[in-house]
């Protein structure tokens, strides 16, 4: 069972390209008392695609998260409020 609730939101636009997509992360609970990581990607305003990456425990999966949201941010991903 997850102890922490993790979530991310991100975004990147540049109209110069006529690029705007985004990128959200969460870490929710698995049916076998592990963790899963969910990430969901695309353009701003479909639907886009799914991932859902499972671990044995939360802490394995709170590094893969750090480690994507690093990776995001230096490709140019700014963290946006979800509404």
């Amino acid at each position: 069972m997850t102890q922490h609730r993790f979530r991310l939101h991100v975004q990147r636009i540049d109209a110069t390209r006529n690029m705007a997509r985004y990128y959200t992360m969460s870490i929710e609970p698995d049916l076998f008392g592990g963790a899963s990581l969910v990430r969901r990607w695309g353009r701003i305003g479909t639907r886009g695609k799914e991932r859902v990456d499972l671990f044995k425990d939360e802490r394995q999966a709170i590094g893969h998260f750090l480690s994507l949201a690093r990776r995001k941010r230096a490709r140019g991903y700014k963290p946006q409020p979800r509404s």
